[in-house]
């Protein structure tokens, strides 16, 4: 049962490692159009899903629920502009940088822990705070401006992780309602590109066509990938696993996209991966000595 979860998880962190590759195939589509194929594609595929597990008839009742249903509008929200942040960074050639962001996620969502849930935390965790702090400012100075898109991407990650903290649904029918949440919109923003000419669905080659609708399996199979696997293995072995993710996305920035990291870029995220290695650490000592120690990491969202 163990082995299978850590399969289940190791595919998901895998396939969203991979995820540049994938964008990269459109990116000749606008950002915001290909956010809005991803919605509704993604909220067409969680639905059918839903309606061959027989699962309609919870779903619904879920979705009355006022409570529930405003904490995932907010989420919804939080991550459209999370997934539109990703995929402008990718087309635009800055894979290097997003992968950024979700290294630093774990950090930010242990400070907003703090900020909302008045979590305590212990000295070395303050200190890989410090030492991330430090990183992201020595980026700035070097390279005269705020790595926006990392900061970008784990704020809002970070607050969609906060919501699902207290979010009821489980991730099928959690995701289901977050997209049916942005699909009108979606629909509106496509009808209206494609009234105007400037729309990309239908009006190029069948394969760009077919990566498009494919958007939502894309979206939603690395999810409930790991929500399986999740529930089968420990907190920790999540904690080190989701690291998977943006390291292959980081060597696609470097090595397959060609991306420009100098020495300068080596050093500010050598400090962060440094701040990584010691919060990952100490979260281990702390969970053996005390098994709810650990924070529960969140899944990616690209």
């Amino acid at each position: 049962m163990k082995n299978k979860g850590v399969l289940f998880a190791l595919a998901a962190y895998i396939l969203w490692g991979f995820f540049p590759l994938y964008f990269k195939a459109i990116q000749q589509v606008s950002a915001l159009q290909i956010l809005a194929h991803r919605i509704a594609w993604g909220f067409v595929f969680t639905l059918a899903v839903v309606l061959v597990l027989r699962q309609w008839k919870e779903f619904r009742a879920s979705i009355f629920n006022r409570r529930t249903f405003l904490i995932y509008a907010g989420a919804s929200v939080v991550l459209g502009i999370n997934w539109f942040t990703y995929v402008w960074a990718v087309i635009t050639n800055h894979v290097v940088e997003s992968s950024l962001g979700y290294f630093i996620n774990p950090i930010v969502s242990v400070l907003l822990g703090v900020i909302f849930l008045r979590e305590r935390l212990r000295t070395f965790q303050w200190v890989a705070i410090a030492m991330v702090t430090a990183g992201v400012v020595y980026l700035t100075i070097t390279f005269g401006q705020l790595p926006w898109i990392s900061l970008v991407l784990a704020v809002t990650f970070g607050f969609y992780g906060l919501l699902k903290k207290i979010a009821p649904l489980g991730a099928l029918h959690g995701i289901t309602l977050e997209t049916a949440v942005l699909t009108i919109p979606s629909l509106a923003y496509l009808f209206i590109v494609n009234a105007n000419g400037t729309g990309t669905f239908g009006h190029s080659t069948p394969l760009l066509d077919f990566l498009l609708v494919l958007s939502g399996p894309v979206t939603a199979i690395p999810l409930l990938l790991f929500a399986t696997g999740a529930r089968r293995i420990p907190l920790t072995t999540i904690g080190l696993l989701q690291y998977i993710a943006p390291t292959l996305q980081f060597l696609l920035g470097v090595l397959v996209f060609h991306e420009p990291f100098d020495q300068s870029r080596l050093i500010g995220f050598m400090i962060i991966w440094l701040a990584l290695v010691l919060f990952s650490v100490e979260n281990l000592l702390a969970r053996r000595r005390t098994p709810s120690a650990a924070p529960i990491p969140a899944e990616i969202s690209e």
